[in-house]
């Protein structure tokens, strides 16, 4: 026999996953629906017209995709791709790499544009570089969560779309926490995830495009073979279940049957975004915005150092430089989770054991959970020997939100 499960309870602020809305859990144990059920073919309307505004977006095309944020960016890059496309990937942290790895596998001729993980690129070095390789396609990380860095991409869309240039921007970590503007900004192809500020857990992709776009997907739309046998398509996007050709498709009023969509994902997915709307999308800005600005200044209350640029830091992750004196980063990180119940994150590559991660994502992002993160942070560090200005955090922290 297996007894029945026990979950701990978590304050979790990390970039990721992060605590699901109340509501959404709530909704989550409602009654199944079909997918072709009216009742719920109302809902998927809702959720997209609900996804395009924290893109700050007019498309027609906004959905969403099973699978968690990967499979948004890979069925953004396949549907785009064609064997030896140019394909242009700047790198300041390591999600671009994901970026490279989707298009070596699409068989594209990719040239990596790097640089220090410490800050963003200079937009006009981006730019320098896509004259320079002239390709078919720009793909970037907006926000980088590695490093916590943002780069900005107002300058980048416009020059791709002068030059007829694709531009697709990985906006998982800042979708729903940080202003984004995909029409604005020129951005063909933009990605969002639920499980950081959207306050859903992870299993689905949101994805938008413009009718640039969409004009390469009609002229490589191919529909399964056991439901059509005359709508073949020797230039067809070469997989089935990310073929945005054809998720379009069941998304729209056509309702091809491409795949059982997880309708409980979808319920969880209208509450998340209705939670942001109903907040006010400025609303949701300002409150990640100060939820930074507290967990900064406890951070430098404490005497600790940030990894990178703050200058151009993302208000949805704060990196800090795991302190010297501290015997062990990761025994500190083990009692947090352990003794006081809050999870951070630790980082990736050459900053493994050096950088800690602290996320300020979606329903996460709560003044109670900073304090708390705060507070235990100091506490197991002066447990593990680590030298610091002892009960200044949280004070620091509570000035800042007025208090």
């Amino acid at each position: 026999m297996f007894s029945e499960l026990v979950i701990p309870r978590r304050t979790i602020m990390t970039p990721g996953p992060v605590e699901a809305h109340p509501n959404v859990l709530r909704v989550m144990s409602s009654t199944i629906l079909g997918q072709f059920d009216p009742a719920f073919l109302a809902i998927m309307d809702n959720v997209k017209e609900m996804i395009k505004v924290p893109f700050g977006t007019k498309n027609e095309q906004a959905f969403a995709i099973d699978g968690t944020s990967r499979s948004g960016l890979e069925a953004a890059l396949i549907a785009l791709i064609e064997p030896g496309d140019k394909v242009l990937i700047p790198v300041y942290g390591r999600f671009a790499y994901l970026l490279g790895e989707i298009c070596e596998r699409a068989k594209a001729d990719i040239q990596y544009l790097k640089k220090d993980w410490t800050s963003p690129f200079d937009q006009a070095d981006i730019i320098e570089a896509i004259d320079e390789f002239q390709p078919k396609i720009v793909a970037m990380v907006h926000g980088e969560t590695a490093n916590g860095q943002m780069q900005g991409l107002d300058q980048i869309g416009a020059a791709c779309r002068e030059r007829e240039i694709f531009f697709v921007v990985d906006m998982v970590a800042t979708y729903g926490g940080v202003p984004l503007f995909v029409d604005e900004w020129q951005v063909d192809i933009a990605i969002g995830g639920t499980q950081k500020c959207v306050s859903v857990p992870s299993g689905m992709s949101l994805i938008t495009y413009n009718d640039r776009v969409e004009k390469v997907l009609t002229s490589r739309y191919q529909k399964e073979l056991g439901l059509s046998k005359v709508d073949r398509n020797e230039n067809h996007i070469n997989n089935n279940y990310l073929d945005l050709s054809q998720l379009q498709r069941y998304w729209n009023s056509e309702r091809i049957n491409h795949h059982t969509e997880a309708t409980t994902m979808i319920y969880a997915l209208h509450e998340g975004l209705r939670a942001i709307i109903n907040e006010g999308i400025e609303n949701v800005w300002a409150r990640h915005k100060l939820n930074d600005e507290a967990i900064v200044a406890g951070i430098k209350a404490m005497g600790l150092d940030f990894f990178g640029n703050v200058e151009t830091k993302m208000p949805t992750v704060t990196p800090i430089m795991i302190p010297e004196g501290a015997d062990d980063g990761e025994a500190i990180r083990n009692m947090l989770l352990e003794v006081f119940g809050v999870e951070i994150a630790s980082s990736f590559g050459d900053l493994k054991g050096k950088v800690w991660r602290i996320g300020n994502m979606g329903y996460s992002s709560r003044r109670e959970n900073v304090l708390q993160v705060l507070g235990a942070l100091e506490a197991a560090m002066i447990y593990h020997g680590a030298k610091l200005n002892v009960g200044e955090a949280v004070k620091a922290a509570l000035k800042v939100y007025g208090v």
